[in-house]
């Protein structure tokens, strides 16, 4: 283990850093066969009980083509350094806890495959941005679900529906919104965006997509109340189009489009 100065300096100290002809020697696996690499992480840490900013460690870590990032924060702190922080949960995609900047790329590191990375170079790992850092790759999410709460994330009826029946909704209407029920609130998308990370009161990506989900919904009767929040000066209209967000969104969501179809609807004063 060893301390690097930032991404573009080698680390100090560096011990055993992967060579490009070290991904050749592999060590082979007693009982099934199976090959491990010694791959060279690049974590950036931060304890603000002793550092007065973040800097970069890095790890040598012997993993297969079949394992995942989380599996090499997990064998870290299992096994070499237990102050490593991080969250986690599911490990499986859903609960969205793990996302973290791999290699300058906003992604879930439950799903990030270590064979779909250059080993050959070390993986550098840091928390997501526009988010206050808390401690290594642990942020302070709350302003990022104070925006998500601000767009009235749930169903508004007004309406009642037939007695002793459920609200009947058609394959068509349900189509429209049907990929933007698929957010998980990771922050991926949300901290991929510069206009986010440099303005505090943006409402961001992840807070407009859970806004289309119920303003495109034919069951809900508060699509003018979200239009109204959302028609504020920092809301749709910050957004620049750079296509970030949907690039970094782990469960494929066009985020983009979605923030598009938004901005037509506060337009026409409707979904």
């Amino acid at each position: 283990m060893s301390t690097a100065q930032n991404p573009a300096a080698e680390p100090v100290e560096a011990q055993g850093l992967v060579a490009p002809d070290a991904v050749a020697e592999l060590e082979a696996n007693d009982d099934t066969g199976v090959q491990s690499f010694l791959v060279t992480f690049n974590i950036r840490r931060f304890d603000p009980e002793v550092d007065s900013e973040p800097h970069w460690v890095d790890y040598d870590v012997e993993l297969y083509s079949t394992d995942r990032v989380l599996d090499a924060l997990h064998k870290i702190k299992w096994e070499v350094d237990g102050s490593l922080t991080f969250r986690r949960s599911c490990a499986h995609g859903i609960c969205g806890s793990d996302a973290m900047r791999i290699n300058g790329r906003n992604r879930l590191a439950c799903k990030t495959l270590i064979k779909d990375l250059d080993i050959s170079k070390p993986i550098y790992v840091e928390a997501i941005k526009g988010l206050p850092l808390e401690k290594d790759l642990v942020v302070d999410m709350d302003p990022f679900f104070a925006a998500y709460r601000e767009v009235k994330p749930f169903l508004l009826a007004t309406s009642e529906p037939p007695k002793g029946k459920e609200r009947v909704q058609s394959i068509a209407d349900r189509a429209i919104f049907d990929d933007t029920t698929k957010c998980i609130l990771c922050a991926a998308c949300t901290s991929s965006c510069p206009v986010f990370w440099t303005d505090g009161q943006y409402f961001g990506p992840a807070a407009i997509v859970n806004a289309h989900r119920f303003i495109f919904d034919s069951r809900d009767d508060g699509a003018d109340v979200r239009l109204d929040i959302l028609n504020d000066k920092e809301g749709v209209w910050r957004c620049r189009t750079t296509f970030n967000c949907t690039e970094a969104c782990p469960r494929g969501i066009e985020v983009t489009k979605a923030i598009a179809e938004v901005k037509q609807a506060v337009l026409r004063g409707r979904p």
